[in-house]
């Protein structure tokens, strides 16, 4: 990683946390913020499960996000962070798991994602043997 790093030319710099981040020397300028987004991402997503460093983005919620092995389940994000799980009921509706009170505009945006990814999906069900407690659990 670092000789990967070293021939990007890549320029250390702190993050606002306090952690080390890299950028590449000509993407050093401030950029402004991005308008609110939110995602729904399938079982085992890479975004989820392949970073060693995640607390940033699953808050308090790692517990919630996966099963006893370690597999991520679905995820409901906004703005960079995991807010929930998402499932299908028997009729292959999206419906949103949150374990956090979110704004009632980014929960709009949820609803939405929702209902285009479960016409994207058209009543196919995507079943798994690794639902994580979020996706089992109604909590709000």
């Amino acid at each position: 990683m670092r000789e990967a790093l070293d021939d990007l030319g890549a320029v250390r710099v702190s993050l606002s946390d306090g952690a080390v981040g890299f950028l590449r020397p000509d993407d050093l300028d401030p950029v402004a913020a991005p308008e609110p987004w939110v995602a729904l991402l399938p079982l085992l997503d890479p975004t989820v499960m392949g970073w060693k460093g995640r607390a940033f983005y699953l808050g308090p919620h790692a517990l919630q996000l996966f099963d006893s092995a370690g597999n991520a389940g679905t995820t409901a994000w906004i703005d960079g962070r995991v807010v929930g799980a998402w499932v299908q009921n028997p009729a292959g509706v999206v419906e949103l798991r949150l374990l956090e009170e979110v704004p009632p505009a980014a929960h709009a945006l949820l609803r939405a994602e929702a209902r285009r990814l479960t016409e994207w999906l058209g009543g196919q069900r995507v079943f798994t043997v690794y639902p994580s407690p979020a996706m089992v659990n109604d909590s709000m």
